[in-house]
Formats: structure tokens, C-alpha cells, sequence
């Protein structure tokens, strides 16, 4: 089944995850996700809750993983997902979003880092899914597009790939149960053997 079948079969069950899914398909209209091969943005989120759905996460975390990143990239606010979707769902998708007030890439991230360490194991899961979603799209990518794809990027390929590890280190110090934690550690390993970088100790 794919992605986009098992998606759209939970939200058949389900009217919060069909509201989810088509405030993601709104807010993430015409918008091309980065280092995708022109994959149509909303393509993301929907892979990365058609993977919480596969290991049996409930509707308000399939809810959360479709709209995970529609803060960051639409004009919704967090308090109109809480208003439409409730706290439990607002908050996993404000422990998703990044503070844009920080300019550095490196310390955005590890700020986000902190955060998601005190949040919720649903949060983690999330968190999880996305960084596995993004590493298999990425790889596929440079397969396809090689070098070519970095120009999609404002920061090397390989700070992004620096990032994702010490992701996947936070995840298996602090939710060792999740179950695609050893998919995202083969992914990485693969994505870095494809780039000829060398391995971080």
C-alpha cells in the first residue's frame, strides 16, 4: 500500500485526519518540497504520517505528522490549529517547528534538539518519521539528480546529513522503543557511503 492509499484510508476512519489532511493539502499548495526531485511539498507529510500509521500511532499523532510542518511553511498560525484541532494535536506540531528567530542552521537545530528531548514520546515519533521521510527522499534524489540537487539547499548537503545523525543519537538516547530508528540508521549510513563523506565517530 502506499503512502498516499494508507493515508487516505485513515482518514476514511478518521475526521480528524481527514481535517488534517486537507489543511496540509491547503497550506502546502503549489509549494515543491527541496532536494525532492520536484516532489509537490505535501508528498512530505503524508509519508511521514503513512509511516506513524504502519507502527499503529493513533489519529491525533497521524493528525500531528500531516501538519508538522505547516507552521513553518504556510501563514497558519499555531493558535488556528489549536482552535481546529485541539491542544494534544497543536502541541506535537509546535514541538515539530523550529525557531526561525535563530539564524544559525546549526543552532536552530540543536535548539530544537532541547526541546524535542522534553517532549512527549509521540513527539519523538514524529520526529523520527520526518528524519527517515526526509533521508529516503534525499537519498532517492541524489541517486537520480547527484550533485545537482545540492543547489536546492541554503546549507551543505553534509551539515544536513551532520544534523540528521546527532537526531537519530538524541532519538536512541531518549526513545530507544521507536520502531524505525534502525531504517533511519541504515539510511544515514547509505546517504553518507553515497556522498564518499567520511563516517562521524
Amino acid at each position: 500500500m502506499s503512502a498516499a492509499d494508507r493515508i487516505d484510508a485513515a482518514a476514511e476512519r478518521s475526521p480528524l485526519v481527514r481535517a488534517a489532511l486537507e489543511q496540509a493539502r491547503a497550506d502546502h499548495a503549489g509549494q515543491v518540497r527541496n532536494g525532492s526531485g520536484g516532489m509537490p511539498y505535501v508528498e512530505h507529510p503524508v509519508r511521514v504520517a503513512a509511516l506513524l500509521d504502519q507502527h499503529g500511532y493513533g489519529e491525533e499523532v497521524l493528525a500531528a505528522g500531516l501538519l508538522h510542518d505547516v507552521i513553518e511553511d504556510s501563514d497558519t498560525t499555531l493558535e488556528e490549529l489549536r482552535e481546529k484541532f485541539g491542544d494534544v494535536v497543536a502541541g506535537l506540531v509546535g514541538s515539530m517547528t523550529d525557531d526561525e528567530s535563530i539564524d544559525s542552521y546549526r543552532e536552530r537545530k540543536a535548539e530544537h534538539r532541547e526541546r524535542l528531548a522534553a517532549a512527549p514520546a509521540e513527539a519523538m515519533a514524529i520526529y523520527g518519521a520526518d528524519k527517515l521521510a526526509n533521508v529516503s527522499t534525499l537519498a532517492a534524489a541524489y541517486a537520480e539528480e547527484g550533485d545537482a540537487v545540492r543547489r536546492e539547499f541554503k546549507v551543505p548537503v553534509e551539515l544536513k546529513l551532520e544534523i540528521w545523525e546527532e537526531d537519530l543519537k538524541l532519538l536512541r538516547e531518549r526513545a530507544p522503543e521507536l520502531p524505525f530508528l534502525d531504517a533511519l540508521e541504515a539510511g544515514l549510513s547509505s546517504f553518507r557511503a553515497s556522498l564518499g563523506a567520511p563516517a562521524q565517530p
